[in-house]
């Protein structure tokens, strides 16, 4: 039961982050709504390295922030985003294929070298740290697209752009 609930939980939301990159402005890649923020394209490129994170909680019993690069240089191009992003799907869902009730709950660690951040079971690390980290990046790229005038898909029901359709 609780594969089925990871896996039903990560196809809608990988779904409606699709959704979202499909409405990527290309002319719009380098723009961004305060100093302190990300360009949009660099906050397209992060949801694609969370999808990195989640498919490296089935292929690692540790994940060391401390031996990954910070920052990579942000994709420019929506077709390159969606492609790196689809590429990726397919990897998560054959590692949720092949996983079993007992890998789900087996422990996961989060550290930045020596700090451990965080040590859960990776169904749980997949629902934090993976799918609700997407959630929260994706909807900042909601409220970029709404500052630019471009229309918001529905994730849970309708949008405001979608009500009158």
């Amino acid at each position: 039961m609780v594969k089925q609930l990871i896996v039903g939980d990560a196809k809608q939301e990988l779904s409606a982050t699709r959704r979202i990159l499909e409405r990527l402005p290309e002319e719009h890649m380098s723009w961004k709504p305060h100093e302190k923020s990300m360009t949009l394209g660099g906050l397209a490129t992060h949801l694609i390295n969370i999808l990195n994170w989640q498919i490296a909680i089935f292929q690692y019993p540790v994940f060391d922030l401390a031996t990954v690069p910070l920052r990579r240089e942000a994709l420019e191009k929506r077709d390159d985003v969606l492609e790196e992003f689809d590429a990726n799907v397919v990897k998560l869902d054959q590692l949720l294929a092949e996983c079993g009730e007992t890998t789900l709950g087996e422990e996961w660690t989060l550290r930045n070298g020596d700090h451990i951040i965080l040590r859960q079971p990776r169904a749980i690390a997949l629902r934090t740290f993976g799918i609700s980290h997407m959630v929260h990046h994706r909807a900042q790229l909601g409220v970029y697209l709404r500052l630019l005038d471009i229309p918001v898909p529905g994730f849970y029901g309708p949008s405001a752009d979608e009500s009158g359709k």
